[in-house]
């Protein structure tokens, strides 16, 4: 008879209540990646953390396993994968029946950890710098990187942001010139907070072909590690230490023109239908993430003392985790929902009507970790204020909090992004039942 699993501990679907969402497949999958991820990721994934880098043989571990691949958007490239020799991943899914549940069970489980930092180091490069090779490069471009791509052979990252635009995306001033040949770009400017840039041989990079504003933005594969005019270096930040957040300088950097990814001028639709699958796996992770936090305190105040009790006696304890709880099941319920949604309509159709809301999602998803975490670390007390011990995965976690609020789109910036783009839509849809207008004469 298998114990009682501590409240707030795994989504309902795991905790034997029934859902409407997960198939067969999906139960399988998730016991697949359950067993992989926890032998080879989570195990030592705190220890990693804390040394702020994961032995390069984790990579290669994944990458051989296919386990790279669900980072990337359901579906999957299946034309791609099969020329390569990847019919199924671990557990016999077959690459054809992947769906967004599948990529939300995968996001789910490599976050069990609490931290972000060692699922990031392994996925971030592929999941967000593969994509708009898929869906907009040409066929050549396609043939010379997606082989080694895919199969973990080399590392990409995505270059967005920069020291003066972040969630400004339009705004950004790194520039590629052509040569005068026209053969090349000559590309200048830098990049900050990119991750895993530092071990990533090819970016997918934003960069300026025209003029000011979104309409002179493109996009570039930028090759990186060891190459003529970039300089990179590791960035100290407060959480997800392990992932390897880069500042990039790029110093008169040669880039055959073949490298464009689709068409000049492009680059801003290209940014923001990409920034979806960014966001929506931002807002899993971190709803696991908080998970992690607030089960790892229920845990804590059922066998803590004081005043002659356990801390769960105390009303007040159960009022914090209460409201925590509640937040906490309402994101994931949405998530769920927000997936299921994905699955059931057309990409095209999907990119429009849930564009505005996968900003909201994010910035909620970040809310309620932060809320999550700082609960747990109260509750925790002095342990959870303390870099060692039984409270230091409390302390790691309050910190990643801020990981989530501000990159991928910073908190404000999406929540005032949903409104504006459901307000978009409400528009457009009831211009579309006006009538033809001008007057009829009798």
């Amino acid at each position: 008879m298998s114990l009682p699993i501590v409240p707030f501990s795994e989504p309902p679907y795991l905790a034997g209540l029934p859902s409407p969402y997960y198939k067969s497949t999906h139960l399988k999958w998730q016991k697949a990646c359950r067993d992989f991820i926890q032998k080879n990721l989570l195990e030592n994934a705190l220890e990693w953390d804390t040394a702020e880098l994961l032995p390069e043989h984790v990579f290669e571990t994944f990458a051989k396993a296919g386990m790279l691949i669900p980072s990337l958007p359901a579906p999957l490239p299946v034309e791609w994968l099969k020329r390569l020799g990847i019919r199924e991943l671990p557990g016999g899914l077959k690459v054809e029946e992947f769906d967004y549940i599948h990529t939300m069970i995968y996001c789910d489980e490599m976050a069990r950890s609490g931290l972000a930092g060692p699922s990031g180091s392994l996925t971030t490069g592929i999941s967000f710098g593969v994509p708009p090779i898929l869906k907009y490069g040409n066929k050549q471009l396609q043939e010379r990187f997606l082989p080694e791509l895919l199969t973990g052979g080399k590392r990409t990252c995505i270059a967005i942001t920069e020291p003066g635009a972040g969630s400004d995306v339009a705004n950004i001033s790194t520039t590629a010139t052509k040569t005068p040949d026209g053969k090349f770009y000559i590309i200048n400017g830098t990049k900050k907070w990119i991750t895993n840039g530092i071990w990533a041989d090819y970016s997918s990079m934003a960069v300026r072909t025209g003029s000011p504003g979104p309409g002179g933005l493109s996009m570039v594969v930028v090759p990186l590690k060891g190459y003529p005019g970039v300089s990179m270096r590791r960035l100290k930040v407060g959480g997800q230490v392990s992932a390897g957040t880069t500042f990039i300088e790029l110093d008169d950097v040669k880039v055959p023109v073949e490298n464009l990814i689709g068409q000049e001028g492009m680059g801003m639709k290209y940014i923001m239908t990409n920034f979806n699958h960014e966001r929506l796996t931002i807002a899993i992770g971190a709803t696991r993430q908080a998970r992690v936090a607030l089960s790892a305190a229920m845990e804590y105040v059922l066998k803590r003392e004081a005043f002659g009790k356990t801390l769960v006696e105390q009303p007040v304890v159960r009022h914090r985790l209460a409201k925590c709880g509640a937040m906490l099941e309402s994101q994931w319920a949405w998530v769920e929902q927000f997936v299921y949604q994905m699955t059931q309509l057309p990409k095209e159709t999907a990119d429009i009507e849930l564009g505005g809301l996968t900003a909201m999602v994010k910035a909620q998803s970040g809310i309620v970790l932060d809320e999550c975490a700082r609960c747990a670390m109260l509750l925790f007390g002095g342990n959870g204020y303390t870099k060692s011990g039984q409270g230091e995965l409390i302390e790691r976690i309050y910190r990643e909090a801020p990981g989530v609020r501000i990159p991928g789109g910073s908190e404000d910036v999406m929540l005032d992004l949903g409104v504006r783009q459901l307000v978009k839509n409400f528009k457009n849809k009831t211009k579309a039942m006006e009538g033809p207008k001008g007057s009829s004469k009798l």
